[in-house]
């Protein structure tokens, strides 16, 4: 492994080389900036912010998940994700409740209120999201997901 990763940096040193059109990072960065800022104003009209709803989607598959887990889910610092709980919470969207043998353990479900407040959200996210991959064929997507499994279990820190 070290050796293959020894050989990589001597084949391609500086980004120069690559290029940023070549950089898989830069090109995910840009997707995924594009992506939300598509969805922000929609988001916007409906008082939710990109996080609120990344919270509300992950809790829409996954309910009842650690305010660890969520944050790793959620790809949001538990800082942000905290401020964020707070005001899902406040606005009736989601509960958290203690964990049953780790009293320290919070676990997050969404509401009633919360998920059909997600439901009205994710038409939005599914338009951007078939835009995002409009020409590409079923072979070629499932490919990229295969490759972005690979990746991520190469870099994760976390079992999930």
């Amino acid at each position: 492994m070290e050796q293959k990763l020894a050989e990589r940096r001597q084949r391609i040193s500086t980004l120069g080389q690559i290029g940023l059109q070549q950089f898989a990072p830069y090109l995910m960065n840009r997707i995924m900036g594009r992506y939300n800022a598509t969805l922000r104003d929609d988001f916007r009209k409906q008082g939710l912010t990109i996080s609120q709803v990344r919270t509300l989607a992950v809790l829409s598959v996954t309910d009842g998940v650690t305010v660890n887990d969520l944050s790793v889910y959620t790809v949001i610092e538990q800082s942000t994700l905290s401020r964020t709980l707070d005001t899902l919470e406040g606005q009736g969207l989601v509960r958290r409740e203690q964990g049953v043998t780790d009293s320290r353990i919070r676990h997050v479900f969404l509401t009633d209120d919360g998920r059909a407040l997600f439901t009205r959200a994710w038409p939005a996210m599914h338009d951007a999201f078939e835009a995002m991959f409009d020409g590409v064929d079923d072979a070629e997507y499932a490919a990229l997901i295969a490759i972005l499994q690979k990746m991520l279990k190469n870099i994760r820190k976390h079992d999930i």
